[in-house]
């Protein structure tokens, strides 16, 4: 199936995790893949895409510069147009405790998770809208649903996604652009591998998600594929939506199963 055929994607964060599992599946499914990250994997993820027949170019530069952005569209641009931007890239900021947090903490996480995604948005919507046409979705977490998934500027950085979403959705009424965001819970990617590590050295991998009601984590390819289903033509009546993509985690207030008191 190639739901993507002559369209044109930007992925940021695509040397790893979910961001590769993206760029992964549009290359599959037809689309030329403008893949974004500062680490140099990047180059490997577009070199994967062309290897399986696919289109792809790296940018291996900082995803929250508008400078990287603008040369990531400018690139779309010359592939005949950009249809589909993913904001994806993000870092975790640590699990560092209130009365510990400084102000460079706070910035450098919603630098990055925040700030970067307005960028390519804006950016995005800028080139989308006289086409009448494009879909935007920004990578947030269960962490911007409620606490208890990620740190303070982790979480906060988050829900500040799915605000961006909503207010963009809003914002572009009428222009045929759609904005949507996912919110990934436990999932192992390269920002979670050390909990995955740690877990399987103590022989407690068993316990990985066993708070959501299918008792499991998630593999990245599980969150990419809602992405590309928001992205797709399929998702045409979805906007200014922020699906948790999480096991059924966020179903549920905290229990103890069996019982209600």
């Amino acid at each position: 199936m190639a739901r993507f055929t002559d369209k044109v994607a930007i992925v940021t964060g695509a040397a790893s995790g979910i961001g590769r599992a993206m760029a992964l599946r549009f290359g599959a499914e037809g689309a030329t893949v403008i893949a974004v990250d500062l680490a140099d994997g990047v180059h490997d993820t577009a070199a994967a895409i062309v290897r399986d027949g696919g289109r792809a170019e790296a940018i291996a530069a900082d995803a929250a510069s508008p400078e990287t952005i603008d040369a990531a569209v400018a690139l779309a641009e010359r592939h005949g147009g950009l249809d589909i931007a993913m904001a994806n890239a993000g870092i975790s900021g640590g699990l560092t405790p209130l009365a510990d947090l400084t102000v460079a903490d706070w910035d450098r996480v919603l630098r990055v998770n925040l700030i970067g995604p307005f960028v390519l948005v804006q950016r995005a919507a800028a080139v989308m809208r006289p086409r009448g046409r494009g879909a935007i979705v920004c990578t947030a977490s269960v962490a911007g649903l409620r606490s208890g998934a990620g740190g303070m500027p982790y979480s906060a950085s988050k829900a500040g996604v799915i605000s961006l979403v909503q207010t963009t959705a809003n914002q572009l009424a009428g222009t045929g652009i759609r904005v949507n965001a996912i919110c990934p819970g436990l999932t192992e990617t390269g920002m979670t591998q050390p909990l995955f590590d740690s877990a399987r050295a103590r022989g407690s991998e068993r316990k990985l998600g066993q708070l959501n009601p299918l008792r499991r984590a998630a593999g990245p390819e599980e969150a990419a594929a809602l992405a590309l289903f928001l992205a797709s033509d399929d998702a045409s009546y979805v906007n200014g939506q922020a699906v948790a993509v999480d096991g059924g985690l966020s179903s549920s207030h905290p229990v103890v199963l069996g019982h209600m008191a």
